[in-house]
């Protein structure tokens, strides 16, 4: 049950990431993932550096001792981590302050099916008929929502799938320290943005609060949250990791109706009814399975 509170915390979490970030919707997409990369990489290193370096030294011992073959994979799905976060972030930022809320809610709806199918196909998941019944709800339901708006779709998609590719990865890379992986994927996508910055930044913000809201993305909506996101993987499948993701798109539509006031159709909110049935369906089994003593 641990685990699925640990998913569950970091989900409800993110649905409410556009409470911070739809304020700074006047700065550059760039320069919001570009502060928060920084940010996100140098209190992780203080950290690594400072608080955990017996835990650093202890993972370079084992690091060490593991077969070129197993270093290379650690290595690999560390840093190509590092880059579909990049990645995902980016697509995340440009489609919550350019395109719309819902875009990004809906980015959210795709990613659990695609996580689920992914997890199946490579990991060799099983899912059982209800959970592959609750994964073909929610297509339908992605259908309903994606109904003549193809920009959205198209952002969803994309955004979707890079943080699923992220999550199927790092079901794999489980060798080192959850949060030592965490700091390098954050800090190699910090030394990959680092030569973009002085290209693709716009003027250095001089507004506190400005930095004060990326000081708040960085500790509650980006490390905390991911964190969690990895220790919920040590404890419970990529799928259902993926199926809880629906908490983050249904907090934030409630936000884009009720706070934002964007436009609602009686579609929508069909097509959102329908995921919290698919989410009941595709998790009842675990919160009823007995517990072993």
């Amino acid at each position: 049950m641990k685990y699925y509170i640990a998913a569950m915390t970091a989900f409800v979490t993110w649905g409410f990431f556009s409470l911070i970030l739809k304020p700074l919707h006047h700065y550059l997409s760039a320069d919001i993932l570009f502060y928060r990369v920084f940010c996100c990489a140098a209190l992780m290193l203080i950290i690594g550096l400072l608080i955990r370096r017996r835990t650093l030294r202890e993972n370079i011992r084992i690091f060490q001792n593991m077969t070129k073959k197993q270093r290379l994979q650690t290595a690999g799905l560390t840093l190509g981590g590092g880059l579909l976060l990049t990645a995902n972030w980016f697509f995340f930022i440009y489609a919550m302050n350019h395109v719309s809320v819902k875009a990004t809610s809906l980015a959210y709806l795709v990613c659990p099916i695609l996580t689920a199918v992914m997890a199946a196909l490579f990991l060799k998941e099983h899912l059982n008929k209800w959970q592959w019944a609750a994964v073909a709800l929610s297509a339908v339901s992605c259908m309903m929502l994606s109904y003549n708006s193809l920009a959205d779709l198209f952002y969803a998609v994309v955004t979707a799938a890079t943080y699923a590719l992220y999550l199927i990865s790092q079901r794999r890379n489980t060798q080192l320290d959850k949060f030592l992986t965490l700091s390098i994927r954050v800090i190699f996508s910090g030394l990959i943005l680092l030569p973009f910055f002085p290209v693709f930044s716009g003027p250095v913000p001089a507004e506190p609060f400005f930095y004060i809201s990326i000081a708040v993305i960085a500790v509650v909506f980006t490390i905390v949250p991911l964190f969690l996101n990895l220790y919920a993987l040590k404890g419970i499948n990529s799928s259902t990791v993926g199926m809880l993701l629906y908490i983050n798109p249904i907090i934030a539509f409630s936000l884009a109706i009720g706070y934002y006031h964007e436009p609602i159709t009686l579609l929508q909110v069909s097509a959102y009814l329908l995921i919290l049935v698919s989410i009941v369906v595709f998790n009842v089994q675990a919160f009823f399975r007995p517990v072993s003593k």
